[in-house]
């Protein structure tokens, strides 16, 4: 195995610099301990919020994150205010695996958009795109996919009644409203017609299942939101992205990590942005069985949860694909996207037919 890296930021992209002089006279304001901000950088994964890393006077290390440019006409996504609630949350409730929430800014006369700062925390994201490069022996991924259920698992069981987790959402109905919701996303933002889709949102409509006990969940848990021990692939020390957290059926969690999950038969567009189907990683069915196995939950009707992750991938891919289309973002690997929301919704037709995961 070649040495793992830690997550690189790199030079800014064209368009979506930050004003560093507004940003220094907020935290002068706000943060007194924060210093003067000496460097910004980026960190270039992600498809959805921006991520920057910012150094300051002091040695410190920090994160910035923001909505997208062009975002604003996406109701209630890229809430910055929300994921800094999560992350405060936790930690009043002790979950170790998250950053240190710095502050959070909603004055859009520094940025002309909400955002908040946490700590940087050192460690390794695996990536789609480098991931493959790293030679990673089969046996730590075998290890780290069961350190990545297990973690799924912890999170889960978090008392949300004695945490205030439980008013993040409203947990009754959450299945149905999550698939009405989402539909209607993907309306507001429709370029093309894919009938496939409307075939997949009908089923969804039709087999609604009766839901779970409510928990914690992040809704965007998967290898690229872990940041991993340099020196022990397998040991997850932060938890990022926490920007769809809410309370609900738990499984609408697990079904949204495995549709990330693709395996070495899925397609190229699955595998393109997923390193699950490198050797060593368990299967989807490896992954739910897991679950089922540390939770105690019944995992017999997975099938509705994986296709309503793919549903809901589907729909986030539109998104910033009409994003892209309607000229708010220059960001090139966008132009593209629209094959994936014929290929995501082709994934969960076929999933249907076959009845399995």
């Amino acid at each position: 195995m070649s040495t793992p890296k830690t997550d690189i930021p790199v030079a800014v992209r064209e368009g979506e610099q930050l004003d560093v002089a507004k940003l220094n006279a907020y935290f002068a304001e706000q943060v007194p301990d924060f210093g003067v901000i000496t460097d910004v950088n980026q960190f270039p994964g992600g498809y959805s919020n921006l991520t920057y890393f910012l150094k300051t006077s002091k040695g410190k290390e920090y994160v910035l994150r923001r909505p997208p440019f062009g975002a604003k006409h996406i109701k209630g996504a890229h809430d910055m205010g929300r994921e800094f609630r999560v992350l405060s949350l936790l930690k009043a409730a002790e979950y170790a695996k998250i950053p240190e929430p710095i502050a959070y800014c909603e004055d859009e006369s520094v940025l002309d958009c909400p955002f908040y700062v946490m700590e940087r925390v050192q460690g390794v994201i695996l990536r789609a795109h480098s991931a493959p490069k790293m030679s990673i022996d089969a046996d730590i991924f075998r290890r780290l996919s069961a350190a990545l259920v297990d973690n799924m698992v912890a999170l889960h069981s978090i008392d949300i009644q004695a945490t205030g987790l439980i008013n993040l959402g409203k947990p009754e109905g959450y299945v149905q409203r999550q698939v009405e919701g989402w539909y209607k996303r993907y309306q507001h933002a429709q370029t093309d017609e894919v009938p496939i889709f409307e075939q997949v949102y009908q089923w969804l409509v039709q087999n609604l299942p009766v839901e779970n006990s409510p928990a914690l969940i992040h809704n965007d848990y998967k290898y690229d939101n872990v940041v991993l021990n340099a020196n022990d692939l397998t040991d997850i020390l932060a938890v990022l992205d926490w920007e769809m957290t809410t309370v609900g059926d738990p499984l609408m969690d697990v079904g949204t990590s495995l549709s990330y999950w693709s395996e070495a038969t899925d397609g190229a567009f699955e595998k393109s942005f997923n390193l699950t189907w490198l050797p060593g990683n368990f299967t989807r069915q490896e992954f739910a069985d897991r679950y089922a196995q540390q939770s105690g939950r019944d995992v017999s009707n997975i099938l509705y949860y994986y296709v309503f992750g793919l549903f809901k991938n589907t729909v986030v891919i539109q998104q910033i694909y009409a994003r892209w289309k309607q000229g708010f973002s220059k960001d090139e690997r966008f132009a593209g996207l629209i094959m994936g929301v014929h290929s995501l919704s082709n994934t969960a037709a076929k999933a249907i037919e076959r009845g399995r995961i």
